[in-house]
């Protein structure tokens, strides 16, 4: 691959990034989703049953996991290139000759790099409070990396857009928070009215979570085809758009 080495060198600066400040990188969600299954699967779950046929504390592990790749691809991205922005280091990646393409997606790898890793550890979190089996592992490691894409992408547009250290803050405030929280990860969209449950539909983290329950513990209020279908949609449009502003040179060169 004649870009390999450029590509090779933004991955492995993403991954030692993150890894060498691990503890405030890759530690906290696992005590965050331990606190999660304390208080929401062990306390409050005991007194709620179950949940499409599943323990209550076996039904949230999906949306956990997920909540916590969601939460650091999109961070790791949206920091990462924001600070190279900040510190001038960008500008050597835009006279460098590489193409746009090969510094995007590796960016994105780096974040999905960092999603993985700490999806991975909440998932052994996951395995001392619950001891579910899984339904279909092809599933369920293509939806996990799509999402870390996703999020990964958005991240970067993020970044693009930022004009000081606060502005990376308030995307995944007022609006990754509210969608993640609102996307399934603590119940079914069955238990809602009817009208309520068409809005949920318009949240596109409903179908990231929804699929990757179907193939950790083989449920879903959603089709798994279509919100595959939709997850790859989401990430053809972020892609090229953040090429395009990538390209342009917007939020980077003026």
């Amino acid at each position: 691959m004649r870009y390999w080495t450029a590509f090779s060198t933004i991955v492995i600066k993403e991954v030692l990034r993150f890894s060498r400040i691990w503890v405030q990188t890759v530690l906290p969600p696992a005590i965050t989703t331990a606190l999660y299954f304390v208080i929401f699967g062990t306390l409050i779950g005991s007194q709620l049953g179950e949940m499409d046929g599943l323990r209550y504390v076996d039904f949230i592990v999906p949306g956990l996991i997920l909540m916590a790749v969601i939460s650091n691809s999109y961070a790791n991205v949206v920091s990462s290139f924001y600070q190279a922005k900040f510190q001038r280091n960008v500008e050597e990646l835009l006279i460098a000759p590489i193409p746009p393409w090969v510094v995007l997606w590796g960016y994105v790898t780096g974040g999905v790099a960092r999603g993985v890793m700490v999806g991975l550890l909440v998932t052994l979190v996951s395995m001392i409070f619950s001891d579910f089996r899984v339904h279909s592992i092809g599933i369920t490691l293509a939806v996990f990396v799509l999402t870390s894409v996703l999020f990964s992408l958005a991240g970067f547009i993020n970044a693009v857009f930022a004009n000081s250290f606060d502005d990376i803050a308030i995307i995944p405030t007022f609006v990754l928070t509210p969608l993640t929280y609102l996307g399934g990860v603590f119940y079914s969209i069955r238990m809602l009215p009817e009208f309520w449950q068409q809005v949920s539909l318009a949240n596109p983290v409903l179908y990231m979570i929804n699929a990757f329950r179907y193939g950790l513990l083989g449920v879903s209020d959603i089709l798994v085809g279509v919100a595959v279908h939709i997850i790859l949609g989401f990430i053809a449009v972020l892609f090229f758009v953040a090429l395009y502003l990538l390209k342009k040179g917007v939020g980077i060169k003026s």
